[in-house]
């Protein structure tokens, strides 16, 4: 990778600046999926990340929620930091019971090591199959089936940060999964990867008959021409055949789109969801229930 290939992480758009909710959102509501990043003379990054320190650190992040009434967030381990997971850990610290964490490990992680996170608030492993892409099919198995015996005793999940055309290779495995899983950002997949609709359904079979889950985050990430509407008809799909257990995720801080509106992205979710219930259930219920969120402190 050449200095020309790494993303210039562009600054973060101020909290009061923020779309406001378009709807009521639910005490408790959670964001599922933000990452944090801090200075880097106290957090070192991976050798060769794929874009410059984004502007998003914990009090930003706390600023955020605050402005669009989020009560609880999940802090996911970004790639800039590799399996060095001390960032997470230490916001966790400090996040206290309204946030969780999810962790990316060394295969040969020690389990005293993994015990210690779940005391500090991770609940889930997340799976980076971008890294590991070229990989073949039976390997990329192997690595999840490994990774669901490190956690089973914990009680953790998995999450997947994938391609869409690795998510298709895997369907005839997923189902087989004795864990609980969350495919990130929609199931990622691009029409231009080859990917179809036929594809997606497959996959939203497998996933319901299963112990799969559906992350609705990084619309972006999907809809790359900024057109959300062909969305729609993806995030009905997913939320009509995984009812309990679809989750909602800002992939604040939107690397490299620090700019970009938070707000926004979550009154996708009136457009998406018209239900109070239904989304009360995305926001609220769906993830306590797979992060071990408690009540709210009074």
């Amino acid at each position: 990778m050449t200095s020309a290939d790494i993303l210039t992480s562009k600054p973060m758009r101020a909290a009061d600046t923020l779309a406001r909710p378009s709807f009521d959102v639910p005490a408790g509501a959670c964001d599922a999926h933000v990452h944090v990043f801090e200075s880097e003379a106290r957090y070192p990054h991976v050798a060769h990340p794929h874009y410059t320190l984004p502007d998003g650190p914990l009090a930003k992040l706390d600023a955020m929620c605050a402005s669009l009434g989020l009560a609880r967030y999940v802090i996911v381990q970004p790639s800039f930091y590799g399996t060095d997971n001390r960032c997470m850990l230490d916001a966790l610290d400090i996040a206290g019971e309204r946030a969780r964490g999810v962790a990316m490990v060394a295969d040969d992680i020690a389990q005293t090591a993994l015990q210690d996170m779940h005391l500090r608030g991770v609940r889930a492993l997340r799976l980076d199959l971008f890294l590991r892409s070229s990989l073949p099919t039976a390997e990329l198995v192997q690595y999840i089936q490994r990774s669901v015996r490190q956690t089973q005793a914990l009680g953790w999940h998995l999450q997947f940060y994938t391609p869409g055309w690795v998510v298709r290779d895997l369907i005839p495995y997923l189902g087989d999964i004795d864990a609980d899983f969350v495919i990130d950002h929609m199931g990622y997949m691009l029409e231009s990867d080859g990917l179809t609709r036929q594809d997606f359904d497959r996959l939203l079979r497998v996933l319901a008959d299963g112990r799969g889950w559906m992350k609705l985050s990084g619309p972006y990430r999907v809809a790359k021409d900024g057109n959300y509407d062909k969305l729609r008809p993806l995030a009905h799909a997913i939320v009509d055949a995984l009812p309990e257990r679809t989750i909602w995720g800002s992939d604040w801080p939107h690397i490299p789109e620090g700019g970009r509106d938070t707000g926004e992205l979550l009154n996708l979710l009136a457009s998406w969801v018209p239900g109070a219930h239904a989304r009360r259930r995305i926001l609220v219920d769906n993830p306590a229930r797979l992060f071990g969120f408690g009540p709210l402190s009074q």
